[in-house]
């Protein structure tokens, strides 16, 4: 009986080994290096400073802006890419005959490297030659080219919209799915009830598609949350500081600043205030 309850563990050994080594290795080498003063251009000397770094994140002003900057980068991105992602599900859960080729296009956003997305969308928004100045101007929305990625007052929403055309087909697979595991009965029961459209997306499509919803949120909260490649191919933070979120803070300070110590207390921070997003999420959820 023993034998048989430790066959499984036998199995699983290798991945959980493999496991260990490069995810827990990295975190804990994360912890270590936060609770000392580690500068690259002295490695021989690394004194431990306890929880020094946190305290001075703590009272660092670029630390709360970025945190700030983080909230209005997942929440536009998250929100933009959901209900782009639902009404694309919508649209490719009904019949049309080429319907497989829409489902095929929808995905290539997503499979693109995010260098590539975010080198194809700084030439859009290029001030001299990007294609979203010259239809502007020919349009007459724009009065003339808009320095998009150079002026803080467009940047971060020029990044939110290149990421939210990056990831929403991330929730249109996810949601379309969901869609089509609901059963038609249910829609067929409504409609006998006299429910239009509206409501029968209300009572029964949304029921239906919750728990994907809450799952989809979560992951793409969490992922948007550490993304930092999309800002910086496009903005690398600026112009100054007004695309630096948290994440990328930690990063440029890290490895830009030569700063490990003070970076991965950053970084800890982060993991720690996403955890805690985590859990309230899902005790809200009721998971």
């Amino acid at each position: 009986m023993k034998r048989a309850a430790l066959t499984p563990w036998l199995f699983l050994a290798p991945a959980l080994i493999a496991t260990c080594l490069l995810v827990l290795g990295p975190v804990l080498e994360t912890l270590w290096l936060s609770l000392h003063d580690v500068v690259l251009f002295r490695p021989q000397v690394r004194p431990f400073v306890g929880l020094a770094n946190y305290v001075t994140a703590l009272h660092d002003h670029t630390f709360w802006d970025g945190l700030g900057r983080s909230f209005v980068w997942v929440g536009a991105a998250v929100g933009l890419q959901f209900a782009l992602g639902l009404t694309a599900a919508l649209l490719l859960n009904r019949q049309f005959w080429w319907r497989p080729v829409a489902r095929a296009l929808v995905v290539i956003p997503w499979a693109l490297p995010s260098v590539i997305i975010g080198l194809v969308w700084t030439w859009m928004l290029d001030f001299n030659l990007g294609i979203i100045n010259q239809v502007g101007v020919d349009l007459g929305l724009l009065s003339g080219p808009v320095p998009w990625l150079a002026q803080p007052s467009t940047a971060m929403a020029a990044v939110i919209l290149a990421i939210t055309w990056q990831g929403f087909p991330f929730f249109c697979v996810t949601l379309l799915a969901g869609l089509q595991a609901i059963p038609r009965e249910h829609y067929e029961a409504a409609a006998i009830d006299g429910a239009g459209a509206v409501r029968s997306f209300r009572y029964v499509t949304l029921p239906g598609l919750m728990p994907v919803m809450s799952t989809a949120l979560l992951l793409r909260m969490i992922w948007v949350a550490n993304s930092l490649d999309l800002l910086l191919v496009m903005t690398g933070g600026g112009p100054g500081t007004s695309t630096e979120t948290l994440p990328l803070y930690a990063f440029l300070t890290a490895w830009s600043g030569a700063n490990y110590g003070y970076g991965s207390a950053l970084a800890v921070l982060l993991t720690l205030l996403l955890l805690a997003v985590v859990i309230f999420y899902a005790v809200r959820s009721g998971k």
